[in-house]
């Protein structure tokens, strides 16, 4: 999803002062996990709690804002960056710093059913996912095919 500056320091004031913020999925890579439409429910969290794993809201450079799974936390100069990626994505996003982070993922409403992270599908998913990164190129190709008929 593409917005602006001023709508992403809207968003960051938002979820600090409610505590969480709520947007419809858009685009496919955090299938099957996320998929297009799904409700997904981020709250403010401290960077330093985050975890391999996790599923951040994060604004690029670029002005992009986009949900992906974090896979590693670096030092850099004295700086704390994170490495994220789509679960079906090939590639990693750019690294970003702390100031990038609007929140953590802690629900996708699905129809009528949620799902957290916590749940036996996520956690499952998510340790596959990272364990086996080839996936994500046979995901890429499946929707792909999916999206051409």
């Amino acid at each position: 999803m593409l917005i602006d500056y001023s709508t992403y320091l809207l968003l960051k004031t938002t979820i600090k002062k409610d505590g969480w913020l709520e947007l419809p999925s858009v685009g496919n890579s955090m299938y099957p996990f996320i998929q297009e439409g799904n409700l997904c429910r981020f709250v403010h969290c401290q960077t330093t709690f985050l975890k391999k794993g996790d599923v951040i809201l994060f604004y690029t450079k670029t002005g992009q804002l986009i949900a992906h799974r974090l896979v590693s936390i670096k030092i850099v100069n004295n700086q704390r960056l994170f490495q994220l990626k789509g679960d079906t994505n090939l590639g990693f996003d750019q690294l970003i710093g702390e100031d990038q982070i609007l929140g953590k993922l802690v629900s996708v409403q699905k129809k009528h059913r949620i799902l957290t992270p916590e749940g036996r599908f996520a956690r499952f998913w998510g340790k596959v996912i990272l364990t086996f990164p080839a996936l994500s190129g046979i995901l890429r190709r499946y929707l792909n095919r999916k999206l051409q008929f």
